[in-house]
């Protein structure tokens, strides 16, 4: 879709929210956003300087400790861009070794009874914790609000808030050597002694007794309850502390409650990244579009919907910025600023972003 062809729908957009009442993009949060590592030796100003001028106006950050964060806030904010803590959730990060060492009953179990503490799922660094274990919510919530405590963070970004993937996407198939037709039992987690403890109170029988665990919708939607209620727990925190929940869930809540049991349109958030990578599914900038308008319809009515997107550089970036923000998106997130090499495609950027930000500026309320 041409740049023209994208100022005319927006136009056209505008028209219909001063007729119809529809939500306009919401001023309280940045437009254009990217994800990002931070390293402390890393040259943080140089690469906001980057961002800057590229259109970034806000970055989820992803740093091991709090004190990273006060560093690169006020750095960050020099340049307008608002910080997000981007913090992994039932995946462990930056303290993995140490964590897996001191409480390998943490650690979520498959089908088969294999705990992701002594056995790999796909790589090593997956190391998802279970939901439904006391101590384990007590060790996220307490990480998210030594996170909340840093002035200055605008808000905290959840990611690998869900299970080991059942099921991968298409394309990553042939890494792994694997054929996932169905949901095969090395690959199906969150049978972990407590998970199947409290499926028992509440419904009266062991999953593992069914023919097919897989069919059984009260046992699948049990693991996407206990993912939700750490999500609202949090949820819970963050606000407590002034600050803007956002997450980062697969491409639509049907997906993902399939996929990695995440039922993310239940959840209490301010901002949704979903990660609609378009390139690990069919290829077609039509997914994008596809996701985003079930997104509008599926998200909860309080959360502003973005589109999380790999960057691209080249003209396809600005096709799937196309596609989500003509079918309800308010805004974009890239994986990554790294990938825009190209000072063209940068210079580009920043104007598609001014653009679509006068546009915007110009729709009522």
């Amino acid at each position: 879709m041409k740049p023209l062809r994208l100022l005319f729908l927006a136009s056209l957009l505008a028209a219909l929210v001063a007729c119809t009442g529809m939500p306009s993009q919401d001023a309280r949060y940045p437009m254009f956003w990217t994800w990002l590592d931070y390293r402390p030796a890393m040259n943080f100003d140089s690469i906001c300087a980057v961002m800057s001028e590229t259109g970034i106006d806000g970055v989820m950050l992803n740093a091991p400790t709090p004190d990273d964060y006060r560093r690169a806030i006020p750095i960050a904010h020099k340049y307008g861009i608002e910080v997000y803590a981007w913090l992994w959730t039932m995946n462990l990060e930056h303290d993995r070794d140490s964590i897996v060492k001191a409480h390998p009953e943490w650690l979520s179990v498959n089908r088969k009874g294999e705990s992701l503490a002594d056995h790999r799922a796909y790589v090593d660094y997956y190391k998802f914790l279970c939901p439904a274990l006391p101590d384990v919510r007590t060790y996220v919530k307490d990480k998210v609000r030594a996170y909340c405590e840093v002035e200055g963070l605008n808000g905290i970004a959840i990611d690998y808030h869900r299970f080991v993937d059942v099921i991968l996407p298409t394309t990553l198939w042939p890494r792994y050597g694997i054929v996932q037709d169905k949901e095969y039992p090395e690959w199906d987690y969150g049978y972990h002694p407590a998970m199947i403890a409290g499926f028992q109170r509440l419904h009266g029988y062991d999953p593992r007794e069914q023919e097919d665990p897989s069919a059984d919708e009260l046992w699948l939607q049990y693991r996407c309850d206990q993912i939700t209620e750490v999500a609202n727990e949090i949820a819970e925190i963050v606000h407590s502390y002034g600050k803007t929940m956002a997450a980062s869930p697969f491409p639509t809540p049907a997906m993902s409650r399939r996929m990695v049991r995440q039922d993310w349109g239940k959840w209490n958030l301010d901002i949704v990244f979903p990660m609609v990578y378009h390139n690990f599914y069919t290829g077609d900038v039509s997914f994008i579009s596809d996701c985003t308008i079930e997104n509008v319809k599926t998200k909860n009515p309080m959360t502003t919907l973005y589109c999380g997107m790999m960057a691209t550089n080249g003209s396809a970036m600005f096709e799937c910025m196309d596609a989500a923000l003509n079918n309800g998106a308010q805004g974009v997130a890239i994986f990554t600023i790294g990938s825009l090499r190209s000072p063209e495609i940068r210079t580009r950027f920043k104007a598609y972003a001014d653009s679509v930000r006068s546009l915007r500026a110009q729709t009522p309320l």
